[in-house]
């Protein structure tokens, strides 16, 4: 994906730091996502849920809050209601721009934000939160030993996340009043709700009231172990595969003719983690998987290798290539499966200099009342699959900077 980094006015005025995330491929939707409490647009799960939308087309747009981040503003004077604002003036921007959102996504506090705002925002198609409370006062308990002190001098200065924070009591009484029930319950969008079980921050049941609250279409996905803040990059990567496979049945990606001479379309290949090897693997908005290596090679092991890839292609094909031969000649094949073996791995060998020959195994199972001699004829049709083919003959490359 490409970033870039945009400024818009806030609910009072105030420059809002943003990043826009656009796709490297065909732009066919936009998505407004919004932080948690105190946090920032850069937290990792915010990088790593746009970075997978924009994977499929879906171009993501991050910003700081009033006061927060590197938004202007002073956060002390800021409320709920004042971020649900900040919501508004980015779905505009967006729109101004012409990249109305059709998704929004809130996490925590930011969650609670964008169902109070969704209602609003006529482009919105769908939305999802993820450990979001069902009262905003909720936050109020990240500072409730200043409670008292609000009270008396009308704001205190609090350590939120090792960062002094002004909370004022404009705040503590927006988020005490504010009942988010009536705005979830006429909703009128498609939602998804994650949460984790173990979340001691906002508790589990926060998401049992939403969803209640809720009419359908809503779904519930929980998040296992994962913390408040989505800290582990296996949950990020967890949410962010949830929210897009969720997402895809409520908007309208429908992407272009493809290129002239790639009649099968751009399979776009981008580092998810550059800390590692993990990388998206995209074949148009809806087809998606993770390469990576194992860990005994600086991987995570998240996905499979690039020769897993390669003889995935070999055994897809051949299975197709049988089905389609045993269908045109109506025989009674009730099921196919191949094994794929490579007995070179990783690149220790192409460092050796060597001339060896990377040999692929094929082990094909058929099932069904076959004669003896359509058994034979469907291993002699196997050869005759096109990846085969190309695997056996020599192939060009072509390579160039974008």
């Amino acid at each position: 994906m490409t970033t870039e980094r945009i400024t818009f006015t806030g609910h009072n005025g105030a420059d809002l730091a943003a990043r826009l995330d656009f796709p490297d491929g065909p732009h066919l939707a936009t998505a407004l996502f919004a932080h948690c409490f105190t946090c920032s647009k850069d937290i990792p799960a915010a990088r790593r849920i746009s970075a997978r939308l924009a994977g499929m087309g879906i171009a993501v747009l991050r910003f700081d809050f009033t006061g927060l981040g590197h938004s202007g503003g002073e956060f002390g004077n800021t409320t709920f209601t004042s971020n649900v604002g900040d919501l508004h003036a980015a779905a505009d921007h967006l729109a101004g721009m012409g990249h109305a959102p059709a998704l929004l996504i809130g996490h925590s506090l930011g969650g609670a934000a964008v169902l109070k705002a969704a209602g609003d925002i006529a482009s919105v198609k769908a939305v999802a939160t993820i450990g979001a409370p069902f009262e905003p006062a909720h936050v109020t308990h990240n500072f409730g030993h200043a409670l008292e002190q609000i009270r008396r001098d009308g704001q205190a200065e609090v350590n939120l996340g090792g960062r002094p924070i002004t909370i004022s009591e404009d705040f503590v009484d927006d988020v005490s009043a504010e009942k988010l029930g009536p705005a979830i319950a006429s909703l009128r969008r498609a939602l998804l709700v994650l949460h984790a079980p173990q979340d001691r921050i906002v508790g589990i049941e926060n998401a049992s009231n939403i969803f209640l609250a809720a009419k359908h279409p809503k779904s519930f996905v929980t998040l296992d172990e994962a913390d408040h803040l989505i800290t582990r990059p296996e949950d990020a990567e967890y949410a962010a595969e949830v929210i897009a496979a969720w997402a895809s049945r409520y908007l309208k990606l429908t992407p272009p003719a493809p290129p002239p001479g790639a009649p099968e379309g751009v399979v776009r290949v981008s580092e998810a983690d550059p800390n590692g090897f993990l990388q998206d693997v995209n074949a148009g908005p809806t087809h998606h998987a993770l390469a990576d290596e194992p860990e005994a090679y600086g991987g995570t092991n998240r996905g499979m290798t690039p020769y897993g890839f390669l003889t995935a292609g070999l055994g897809a094909c051949t299975s197709m290539t049988i089905r389609m031969y045993a269908r045109r000649k109506k025989w009674p094949l009730t099921h196919v499966s191949v094994d794929v073996t490579h007995d070179k791995v990783h690149a220790q060998d192409a460092e050796a200099g060597g001339t060896k020959v990377d040999t692929f195994r094929r082990r094909i199972s058929l099932e069904g009342d076959l004669s003896d001699d359509q058994r034979q004829k469907l291993l002699e049709i196997a050869e005759k699959c096109p990846v085969h083919r190309t695997l056996e003959q020599s192939s060009r490359v072509d390579t160039s900077l974008a």
